[in-house]
């Protein structure tokens, strides 16, 4: 009896004793975490900047309109826990305005220092907004010098504000232009057997092509030519411009750049120098020599006074006035609740419907960024915007780095509409898709066989779509397409056949879409607030954003996670097992690590890729089928 009995307890003892270590393991761990939290705020209270020196805008990662993960837990993770040089880090946009324009009034600021190796990407509204805070910087007469080993294409455009662009000996300036490259599926798909059902209307609105044919058709051509062509025209204008030389002289033909780069004997930085892309080629002992002399030497590590401008403590403005609400589309538009780097159609409408009731706020500021997405969704957002407006409060929107298709669709209440130069909008369409793989279970010796009531009940992803089924999904992208223009037409005083020649599918540049009567005016946000005031008639006013602010349990354990997985080796995470590598996964979106949709590279993959995973209202039944807008 009693051998059975310890064959039986032993087991749940040793169960017992693991679950109290894991138990302690993990309380422990979280007050570990937040002593470090505690310790961080109260050094962090005190650290300002030693006397007078310069910002280091030591930008990390990518710059977004709204970051995954708006938190001020990242500035301690950078001294307890090493994350800082994390290249899929998601900055504010308005955060890193905010701060460079508190700087440019700040005595104790002498100048910046644009340290950009760790900054991965934004899109180029966003980096002309930056660019036009740097030059407002200079302009007050406060320095700027740009540093660095190496200048990316986007990292250089800010770089090019500066007073004097350093180089080291053996770096370089990667300036190429601009190109499109997309994955095309119809051989590949037909070799597997996959049949794609296409639905769509547009001319333009290529992005079901990769499912229709093996290369880029020349409506599709024309069209990507027409708006990467001005994109890199406006690159080119104001890098030159800010170098002082002309487009020509900055970036001349292929030609000219091989036989420049043949006289330089091939060394990337002297032909850098030759071509004026750069004021200096000097290693980084001297540089911080000559900051030194320039911002003085900080006595604790010898090196120029200055200050991170993630360790720069920002001052929140003085609030008065009546509230403007800036609320955010940043990402794919879905069905639901928002979910990270996503629109969720139901938040972001609940968050327009607490501004329409609020007395305080007194008009809307709504931020854009989206290649667009569920119909539906797009529609619910939409509808509240137009509540909004009939209520008498102003909705002024201000389009980021692309507006299009559902992005569009959800600007069209407002009451004015300001794009950036380099904003892609339009893109004025409705498709559908819709993979069967009867062909390829037949070959393999599957098939699938039953009853119903009415072909349309009898839609399967094993099955040859009905062709009733087919014509419903057709008229519903047609129904669609006429519901979009018509909103279009009505919000800008056009008729229904105006908008379809500009519709169909066509993506515009922020200055196209001016001339075709679809913004209202070519700015970025902070005309866009002024223009809100304006039509709410406030001579004084505070910004209200509209942003979740994280717990300290949801700050402790994202920091932890992308902590760890930060240290993790990408090969040990290739060993993980399935369900453990998707967590990893969940962990990298939640902690600012996912992949960054408002890329160019993945801006249209996403387009056709999303309602897959978002389960869109579009969706008929439980197959693999949507229509997106």
């Amino acid at each position: 009896m009693h051998t059975l009995w310890g064959i039986i307890s032993s087991p749940i003892k040793y169960g017992w004793r693991l679950m109290t270590f894991i138990r302690e393991f993990m309380l422990n761990t979280l007050v570990i975490l937040v002593i470090i939290f505690v310790v961080g705020l109260s050094l962090q209270a005190r650290n300002t900047t030693p006397g007078k020196g310069a910002l280091v805008v030591d930008l990390t990662g990518t710059v977004v309109d709204k970051p995954a993960m708006n938190n001020k837990f990242r500035q301690l993770s950078r001294k307890f826990l090493n994350t800082s040089s994390n290249p899929l880090q998601e900055q504010s946009l308005f955060d890193v305005v905010n701060i460079l324009r508190q700087a440019k009034n700040d005595t104790a600021i002498t100048g910046l220092i644009l340290s950009l190796k760790d900054f991965n990407w934004a899109d180029q509204a966003s980096l002309h907004y930056i660019g036009k805070v740097l030059h407002e910087f200079r302009e007050s007469g406060k320095p700027i010098y740009a540093v660095g080993d190496t200048y990316t294409q986007e990292q250089y455009f800010l770089a090019s504000y500066a007073d004097k662009i350093y180089l080291t000996p053996q770096g370089l300036v990667d300036i190429r232009g601009i190109a499109t490259n997309t994955i095309y599926y119809k051989t590949f798909l037909e070799k597997l057997k996959i049949h794609s059902h296409i639905f769509r209307v547009g001319t333009y609105k290529s992005a079901v092509e990769p499912f229709l044919r093996d290369n880029m058709s020349e409506d599709a051509r024309e069209a990507d030519s027409r708006w990467i062509g001005q994109l890199w025209q406006n690159y080119l204008a104001t890098a030159a411009s800010n170098r002082k030389i002309t487009p020509k002289k900055f970036f001349p033909c292929t030609q000219q750049l091989l036989d420049g780069r043949r006289a330089a004997q091939g060394n990337h930085a002297q032909f850098a120098l030759n071509n004026k892309w750069v004021d200096e080629l000097a290693s980084r002992s001297v540089i911080e020599d000559t900051l030194a002399k320039v911002f003085g030497v900080n006595k604790y590590d010898k090196l120029f006074n200055g200050i991170s401008m993630y360790d720069y403590q920002p001052v929140m403005p003085l609030q008065q006035g009546g509230k403007i609400a800036v609320i955010f589309a940043n990402g794919v538009i879905i069905d639901g609740a928002e979910k990270t780097g996503a629109v969720g159609g139901d938040t972001i409408a609940d968050q327009i419907r607490d501004a329409r009731l609020n007395p305080d706020i007194k008009a809307i500021v709504f931020r854009v960024n989206s290649p667009g997405g569920s119909v539906t969704a797009s529609e619910v957002i939409r509808s509240e915007l137009s509540a909004t407006r009939a209520a008498g409060k102003p909705v002024v929107v201000s389009m980021g780095g692309v507006a299009a298709s559902g992005g569009y669709w959800v600007s069209t209440p407002a009451n004015y509409i300001i794009a950036s130069e380099s904003t892609l909008t339009g893109s004025i369409g409705i498709f559908g898709l819709i993979h069967t793989v009867e062909s390829s279970l037949d070959s393999i010796g599957l098939h699938t066989d039953g009853v119903s009531t009415s072909p349309l009940a009898d839609v399967s992803i094993t099955k040859t779509l009905p062709s009733e089924f087919s014509q419903i999904m057709q008229m519903n992208v047609e129904n669609g397409y006429s519901s979009f223009i018509n909103l279009v037409a009505e919000s800008r005083n056009k008729t229904p056949e105006e908008v379809d020649k500009i519709g169909q599918g066509h993506v515009w540049i922020g200055s196209d879409a001016a001339k075709n009567g679809l913004v209202d005016q070519l700015g970025d946000f902070d005309d866009a607030v002024r223009k809100a005031a304006e039509l709410a008639q406030l001579q004084e006013y505070q910004i209200h954003w509209y942003r979740a602010e994280p717990g300290l349990l949801d700050l402790l354990l994202t920091q932890a996670s992308a902590s760890v997985y930060a240290v993790m080796p990408i090969l040990m995470q290739s060993w993980l097992p399935a369900p453990v590598s998707q967590v990893v996964d969940r962990l990298k979106i939640d902690s600012g690590l996912g992949v960054n949709w408002n890329d160019p590279q993945n801006r249209y993959a996403f387009c056709v890729s999303c309602a897959q995973m978002m389960n869109s209202r579009g969706c008929v039944g439980g197959y693999s089928g949507y229509i997106a807008a």
